[in-house]
């Protein structure tokens, strides 16, 4: 294996593994912005139907946002590729 294969290999491995990072970063920001955002009462052995639902609608809010950018963004590059 020459030194440019290896090199692209490493700088390709380190991307993945910088998205992943990325990807776990936003999980937890998700999580701790629905959370707080939705668990206004003391915290119980179960929670309710209210925060549940509050929960779910707060993820596929995130959800939909997310895909959205990741579009608008895909859009853009190709664009910028065909000129």
């Amino acid at each position: 294996m020459s030194n440019n294969q290896a090199d692209a290999e490493l700088q390709e491995f380190l991307a993945i593994e910088q998205q992943k990072a990325q990807l776990t970063s936003q999980m937890h920001r998700l999580a701790d912005v629905c959370w707080d955002t939705c668990m206004t009462d003391k915290l119980r052995d179960k929670m309710d139907g209210r925060s549940e639902a509050c929960i779910s609608n707060c993820v596929e809010r995130f959800i939909d946002v997310s895909l959205a950018i990741t579009g608008r963004f895909q859009q853009m590059l190709q664009r910028s590729m065909q000129q």
